[in-house]
């Protein structure tokens, strides 16, 4: 709060009159401001809707008996008064909608000229200002706390926590803290403080199984549905088949994310391969992995008929990623929404470029996980080297890989791997997919609830016979595919 105050000082040292903060955490703004007043000896009033202006306790002349609930008989009390106070009104953006009234007298609160006059500051959790007024604001932003002040604000929620448990400790490890401090980076102070108390109160403890849960909430405050969506549902490394190659690169670069200064820290990967072979997996173990959030951006609900909300709901998205860092942020089939095209007028373009400009100049920890099936739609400014780290391959599976995917769908459905012959079913799998592999479990297991008996390996080597997989039915996409990232590409496997 300190760097708040002298900061906030500064502008109001400017003689600016009308002041804008946007912030959830208005009893922290508001703290903030007394903090200021006394500071410089200045009257503080405030307003709301439900009272009225209030003057506190300190410093300025009282007001009488004059009704302020109406927000045009304060902003007229405010602009007359001859003194040097301070006014902080909350919520009067709702008022300035269609009242010419009200934007005048505010335009001539913020035009007064001379020490004497009063400052005028609008505090709301969003405020655009008219266009004729917005000229003589100055917007001012909160600080968010740093890692020192998030743990602080945690520790002080376990010290809570034990003081009405009788003196429990409240368990933990390192480990786990520090991931926590680390997710709880773009909160307010308020903020962080409540989410830190709704990880302790049940049951007295911050394990490694309460950080999706943060991770969900702290989505879920930060409000940016649609555009993005938080993925609750993370793979493990180990439920995903082959990639040893993908997996390794990415065991190396774990603790130079997580642990990192921001000094060439891992970006992101972009991964290029046949539909089903495990790219969208591959994105959420990334996640799992590294124990961080997932985001995805669903580059289809982006688009919108109007002239630059496209553009400003990208903007959007990667915002709010950069406030849920660190995290990793998956943009699934990204050729669907940035395939250069000649008929949208240019959205395509300016699209492209805002992305392109966020990733070279985003100093947040959002590692980038790109997935696209048709490479060869993608404009070559994205996938040359620079915007991601490496650019990998995900092909069809081999023999040896295939008898994994087989183990891990098997025994996901309860079903013993050990009693089917593997080595049997992998061969007779041939060129298929991942995907195609688990639904041919699934097939057999519906085929044999139907018939009222158990999946044996006869049933699955029927139902495998009874599918032609994608690499038969688009063997000529497939053959360019592999053409194209001979010696452009990095294998996963």
């Amino acid at each position: 709060m300190k760097n708040d105050i002298h900061d906030l000082g500064l502008v109001l040292d400017s003689k600016v009159k009308l002041i804008v903060i946007e912030s959830w955490d208005e009893p922290r703004v508001l703290e903030t401001l007394t903090s200021l007043a006394i500071k410089k000896g200045l009257g503080l009033h405030t307003w709301a809707v439900t009272e009225g202006i209030q003057r506190l306790g300190f410093g300025g002349d009282s007001l009488g008996d004059q009704p302020t609930l109406e927000p045009e008989a304060a902003l007229t009390l405010v602009k007359h008064d001859p003194q040097a106070n301070l006014y902080v009104f909350c919520d009067l953006h709702p008022f300035l909608v269609d009242n010419p009234r009200l934007v005048r007298l505010l335009k001539e609160i913020a035009m007064a000229e001379g020490s004497h006059k009063p400052t005028l500051v609008l505090v709301s959790h969003a405020l655009k200002l008219p266009a004729e007024v917005q000229r003589y604001a100055a917007r001012f932003s909160l600080a968010l706390p740093s890692e020192d002040e998030l743990l602080a604000i945690v520790r002080e929620e376990a010290a809570r926590w034990s003081e009405r448990n009788r003196g429990a400790r409240v368990r933990t490890d390192n480990r786990t803290l520090q991931q926590v401090v680390k997710n709880l980076r773009g909160m307010s102070h308020g903020e962080a403080r409540l989410l830190a108390r709704n990880l302790i109160v049940d049951d007295g403890a911050i394990t490694q199984e309460d950080l999706p849960e943060l991770n969900k909430t702290k989505f879920q405050l930060l409000d940016f549905d649609g555009v993005l969506s938080f993925e609750s549902e993370t793979a493990r490394f180990a439920e995903v088949g082959g990639l040893a190659n993908l997996k390794r690169w990415l065991g190396e670069r774990q603790s130079s994310f997580l642990d990192g200064n921001g000094v060439d820290a891992p970006r992101g990967m972009l991964l290029v391969g046949v539909q089903g072979a495990g790219k969208s997996l591959a994105a959420k173990a990334v996640s799992g992995l590294w124990g961080l959030p997932l985001l995805r951006l669903d580059f289809g609900s982006l688009y919108n008929k109007f002239f630059g909300e496209t553009e400003r709901n990208l903007r959007e998205a990667l915002r709010l990623a950069e406030q849920m860092a660190p995290c990793v942020l998956w943009m699934d089939e990204i050729e669907k929404g940035l395939a250069s095209g000649e008929h949208d007028g240019g959205v395509s373009q300016r699209v492209l470029g805002t992305l392109l400009t966020w990733m070279a100049e985003r100093k947040a920890p959002v590692f980038v996980v790109a997935t696209a099936n048709a490479i060869e739609r993608l404009p070559p400014e994205l996938v040359r080297k620079g915007r991601f780290d490496e650019v990998f391959f995900v092909d069809l599976p081999n023999a040896a890989i295939r008898e994994d995917i087989w183990r891990i769908h098997l025994k996901r459905r309860d079903l013993e791997p050990t009693a089917f012959d593997l080595a049997q079913l992998a061969a007779a799998s041939a060129g298929f997919s991942g995907a195609e592999i688990e639904q041919a479990v699934v097939s057999a297991v519906y085929t044999a609830q139907a018939r009222q008996q158990a999946v044996d390996q006869a049933l699955l080597l029927a139902t495998l016979q009874g599918s032609v997989p994608l690499s038969v039915l688009m063997a000529e996409q497939l053959a360019a595919l592999r053409a194209w990232a001979q010696g452009r590409t990095v294998s996963a496997d």
